[in-house]
Parts: structure tokens; sequence; C-alpha cells
């Protein structure tokens, strides 16, 4: 049983019938459900991609109201995962979610990616466990479109696409880079990515911990639902572009 392709007649006119059968064909996986997956996962589902594949570890909280799009009163407590889900399958219930409720990192990847996806969409915003992400990504030639930092910035002209290698003023991008380089990796890696110069005063001085409660703290950063979203849009339609790409195999 395919698609209902009514809900997805506006983009068919776009794309056309080969294309948007190709979506209905394609495995994306999404790595991060918060300000930036959430929205690119809704972008995704409304595209008409046949399988989603969502990779979080953390819960819907109240300091996730003000950019992320499963942050309602009725999920407060919800793992992201499952109100992610649920929300997908009330946009299309025809489709696949496969749901991988964990950290993403070098202990979970195998089980991650046992079977085979199309592209991933990084969407982590914590240095270390991203930047292991992509060098796993890089190694296994897996396409990826990496979300660098969205936090912070106020110009949405200033938000724009390109290779690792390419990217500038952005600081979470300049230490993926520098650690990357590191261990062998200079490009592949299609990045999300703002030149908007960063204000220091926009960091909050209190910390919160992260990273199933271990202990691990940053800094709370200011953001804003508009600049999220965009990133995460960009994100979902440079993922689309990379399935529906002649090279990338149905």
């Amino acid at each position: 049983m395919g698609f209902n392709r009514e809900k997805f007649k506006r983009t068919e006119l776009l794309l056309g019938k080969d294309a948007m059968d190709r979506l209905e064909k394609s495995n994306i996986t999404v790595i991060g459900l918060g300000a930036v997956g959430s929205h690119a996962i809704e972008a995704l589902a409304r595209s008409g991609v046949g399988t989603l594949r969502i990779v979080d570890f953390d819960e819907v909280g109240i300091s996730n109201f003000n950019r992320q799009l499963l942050a309602v009163e009725s999920n407060v407590g919800r793992l992201k995962t499952h109100a992610a889900r649920e929300r997908l399958l009330q946009i299309n219930p025809d489709m696949t979610v496969e749901v991988f409720n964990t950290l993403c990192h070098k202990d979970t990847f195998d089980e991650v990616f046992e079977h085979p996806t199309h592209v991933v969409v990084d969407a982590i915003d914590s240095l270390n466990p991203k930047v292991n992400i992509l060098f796993e990504l890089v190694q296994r030639h897996m396409p990826v479109v990496s979300s660098m930092g969205a936090a912070r910035r106020m110009d949405p002209t200033a938000i724009t696409t390109g290779d690792i290698s390419q990217t500038s003023a952005c600081p979470l991008a300049r230490s993926v880079r520098k650690r990357l380089r590191r261990m062998g990796v200079t490009s592949g890696i299609h990045t999300v990515y703002s030149t908007e110069v960063v204000e220091k005063s926009s960091v909050s001085r209190e910390t919160e911990e992260n990273f199933f409660n271990s202990g691990r703290q940053r800094n709370p950063m200011g953001s804003l639902p508009m600049i999220s979203g965009i990133f995460g849009y960009i994100a979902a339609l440079e993922a689309m572009k990379i399935a529906l790409s002649p090279d990338t195999p149905v």
C-alpha cells in the first residue's frame, strides 16, 4: 500500500511523479530532535519521505519551549523520540518511523546503522559526540548534512550551506574542523551554517547537565525559534536533494 498522494500533490507538482516515487522509497536518518532536528523531521515527513529513522536520548523539557517543535505541554517529560513518532504518524500514517532512543556514539553506531540509510542529518550541538558521529559517517561513506551553530544568531540571510572546509565565522564549525583535521578528515561533510558573527553576551553563566545526567555540563546559549527552524528546514532540503540525486541508490 502506497502513500495517499493527495497529501503531497503540491510537492509532486513541483518535483514530479518520479521524484515522489523516489522519496517514498527513501530512508533518511535524523540524529537529534531538538531545535534543529525537530523542524527537520517535520519538513521531511511533509515532503513525502517514506522512512524516517529518528535518534535521540532526551526528554521534552520546559527549557525547550522557545525553539523546539515537540515542546508542548502534553509532551513535557516524554521521550522526544516517542513524541516525534506520534507527530510524524499524524502527518503521514503510511510512513515508517524507526525509533532509536539512545545517544548516538561509537558504542551505539553499529546498532543505529545496522540497516542502510540514504542520508543522515546531524542535528546535535554537543561537540565531542558530533565530531565522532561525523568521523564515523565519513569512514563509512555515508552522505551527511550537518547543522552547525544556530544559537546566538538573528540574521536569517547569513545562513548558507557548503562543505565543512568552507565554513567561516561559526565557532562550532571551527572546533569541528579542528578536531576532524586531527583525525584525518578535512572535507566531505555538507553543512548548514551561519556567517553571522555572534556576541558572547548571549551565553549564560549558569550551567546545565547533559548526556544521561552524567554530570557533564555546558552553558545555555540564547536562541530564537525562527533561526533554529530555518536551520532545520534547510538541512531537510539538503537531505532531500541528496536522496533525490541520481548518485544515490534507491
